[in-house]
Parts: C-alpha cells; sequence; structure tokens
C-alpha cells in the first residue's frame, strides 16, 4: 500500500504542477494564455473558464474523499487535453508539440489508475 500510495502522489502532483501552472495563467487570462489560445481560433472568453475549471479538477483531484466528484474531475481534465491536442492538430502544429499531450496523457492514466489501485487496497484492509 506504500508503494502504491507513493507512486499515486508523485504521479498526481506533477500532473497539478503541469497542468496547474497553466491553467493558473490561463485562470487571469494572462496575455500568452490568451494568445496561444486565439492562434489556433478560440475566443478570448473562454480562456479564463478553462482555467478556473482546470483549477477546480486538480484540487477535486488532490482533496481525499469525494470519489464520485473525482471521476468526474479525471473525465473533465483528461477531455480538457483531448480537445486541446485535437484543436493543435488540426490547426496543423506538428509532432514538436505532441510530446507535452503525450506526457499529459501518461500522468492522467497513471494518476487514475493508481487512485483506484488505492482505493481497492484502502476497502480491502477495512
Amino acid at each position: 500500500m506504500k508503494k502504491t500510495k507513493i507512486i499515486f502522489w508523485v504521479v498526481t502532483g506533477i500532473l497539478a504542477l503541469m497542468l496547474g501552472i497553466g491553467s493558473v495563467y490561463d485562470a487571469i487570462s494572462a496575455p500568452e494564455a490568451v494568445e496561444h489560445v486565439t492562434r489556433i481560433g478560440y475566443p478570448a472568453y473562454i480562456v479564463p473558464f478553462l482555467g478556473v475549471a482546470k483549477i477546480l479538477g486538480l484540487i477535486a483531484i488532490l482533496v481525499p474523499g469525494y470519489p464520485r466528484i473525482k471521476e468526474w474531475a479525471y473525465a473533465g481534465i483528461f477531455y480538457d487535453l483531448l480537445g486541446a491536442f485535437y484543436s493543435h492538430i488540426a490547426f496543423g502544429d506538428g509532432p514538436d508539440m505532441w510530446a507535452g499531450f503525450i506526457i499529459g496523457f501518461v500522468l492522467i492514466a497513471v494518476s487514475y489508475i493508481y487512485y483506484h489501485k488505492l482505493q481497492r487496497q484502502t476497502f480491502a484492509t477495512v
């Protein structure tokens, strides 16, 4: 259980840092974030909404308990990343842009899998 817990928190912490930093810039509508999103054709008003939504999702994943909210948060973050990945591909950004997305998908998957392993182990010991 200790190994599972360590892997979960390390991977989830990296995920939170990776997505959280960009989310704060989105939430405050930093010029770089607005330029990045409007460059691929989205309106500027979507930037703070996505930033706040990602921050709330990350909080839901990091706070212990609330399993149903966690499931929704994982799904929301996955779909946000998938939509951004698709948008960049459709816009014509090449494979040099894909590495960050692939890392994000791996982090989300590992965090989700280890969250469920931790849940199973916790309920098995009770």
